[in-house]
This record gives C-alpha cells, sequence and structure tokens, in this order.
C-alpha cells in the first residue's frame, strides 16, 4: 500500500522530466519542490547500488539541482537509507502520509465554495497570494499543475465574493490526494480549512473515490489536530537524503 500511494501521489503531482532508471523514478522541476526534483527509489533494482547513486548523482549535479532521495519504509533496495547516511546525505522534513475512508463521509454543500475541473486562473493566483511561492518559479509550478492527467478539483473559498482559502483534490480510481491546502492569514481561525477539505472530499466520493490522502509536516500540529477531526489517521511516513 506505500508503494501504491507514492505512485500515485506522483501522478497527483508530476515533475517537468522524468526519468526512469532500473526500478528508480528521477524527477527534474527546475528546483521547485523537493517532491518534484528528487529519487523516487519505489521497486528492488538489478544494478549495484554504488552504480546507482553515482548515475543519480551525475544527473542532478547535470542539472544544477542537489541530490534528492524521497524515502519511505518501503524504498528499495532496503538499506538504501542507511547507504545514503554513510555517503554524507542529511535527513530533512519528516512528512506523514495520512489516510481517511470516505464511505462514511456526508455529502456536504456549502454555497461559499465552487470546485473547478478544469485548469483555472483565478484559483492559481488565489493560491499564489496566500502562499507566496518564489516569484522566479511560479511559471514552473503552473506548469507543474497544468501536466496533471487525473481528474483534478481546483477548490476555492469566497467570504463576500473574496477569495480566502483554497485547496486541490486529484482523484485516480479509488484514490483521492489532497493538496495546496491554503487558508489567508486574514481569514484563520474560522473553520475555512476544515471547511475546503470537506468539500473536496465530498467531491472526490460523489466521483469514485473511496480513499483519500494527504501529506503534512510531522510537526504541523495544527494541520494534523484538523485533520483527526476529518478522520485521517497516520499510514507511513516519508523524509527525504539530501546531498548538496
Amino acid at each position: 500500500m506505500v508503494t501504491t500511494l507514492e505512485e500515485i501521489s506522483i501522478n497527483a503531482f508530476p515533475a517537468l522530466k522524468t526519468v526512469l532508471y532500473d526500478g528508480w523514478i528521477l524527477r527534474f522541476s527546475n528546483g521547485y519542490s523537493r517532491r518534484a526534483n528528487s529519487v523516487q527509489p519505489l521497486y528492488l533494482p538489478k544494478q549495484s547500488l554504488d552504480e546507482k547513486i553515482a548515475y543519480c548523482e551525475k544527473l542532478y549535479h547535470a542539472q544544477n539541482l542537489p541530490v534528492v532521495f524521497k524515502m519511505t519504509r518501503a524504498a528499495q533496495p532496503a538499506n538504501l537509507d542507511a547507504e545514503l547516511e554513510v555517503r554524507g546525505y542529511h535527513l530533512e522534513a519528516d512528512t506523514i502520509v495520512q489516510t481517511c475512508e470516505l464511505f462514511a463521509h456526508p455529502p456536504l454543500r456549502a454555497s461559499d465554495v465552487e470546485i473547478c475541473e478544469t485548469w483555472n486562473e483565478e484559483w492559481f493566483d488565489a493560491y499564489c497570494r496566500m502562499n507566496n511561492p518564489n516569484p522566479a518559479q511560479r511559471d514552473t509550478l503552473k506548469q507543474i499543475l497544468k501536466l496533471i492527467v487525473p481528474q483534478t478539483g481546483f477548490a476555492l473559498l469566497r467570504e463576500h465574493g473574496t477569495v480566502c482559502a483554497c485547496g486541490l483534490g486529484v482523484r485516480q480510481e479509488k484514490f483521492l490526494g489532497l493538496f495546496d491546502i491554503v487558508v489567508d492569514e486574514k481569514f484563520r481561525q474560522r473553520g475555512y480549512g476544515r471547511k475546503i477539505v470537506s468539500q473536496l472530499m465530498a467531491w472526490g466520493k460523489q466521483n469514485g473515490a473511496q480513499l483519500a490522502y494527504l501529506q503534512v509536516i510531522a510537526n504541523n500540529t495544527p494541520a494534523r489536530n484538523l485533520y483527526a477531526q476529518l478522520g485521517f489517521a497516520d499510514h507511513h511516513l516519508y523524509w527525504y537524503r539530501v546531498h548538496v
């Protein structure tokens, strides 16, 4: 199940360039986010580990990027994390993947939330305003979002006509991924994050999803509390091994 969720999440947040290499997936996106610029060691390789790591390092250095491995307990081969540590790869960003069964989720309706299934420039502008990504990488983020192939829902929540929260849902078969949940700092503590997540869960269920998943930084206590109230529980941990 860990590998399946990792596969699904790759499709939900594609890279601009991808290299498939002996069971590993190497992703490149101009340095925007570790997820889209890292090695995903999902499947057991046949080549020697020394050879594989050296090849990855060569490709990322050629792109002027740090060498980053996205690790889980299912990473292959099983000794990869220990081997990377020995080679000087440091640990970053412990992140928890949480899941929630949707069978009991009520079909909510909220007139102040709209979900658009096609590219939405207003959504993108609102997300950038509230989340403040690096302006130099804004175009890269737009390219990544436009590359998503599975069914996508761009959710906007308005108060008196002003967009004050947004979120992204990506449904692939029975899985619904929740991403980019952000609330304008001027409108926090009003339950808008909960409403966005609930509406996206209802949208996913209506479209055939059975299991929702999301990713949350391990030390983000407010977000974890919110997701727990909505029925999410920890599924697995991932972390990054990074070598500059």
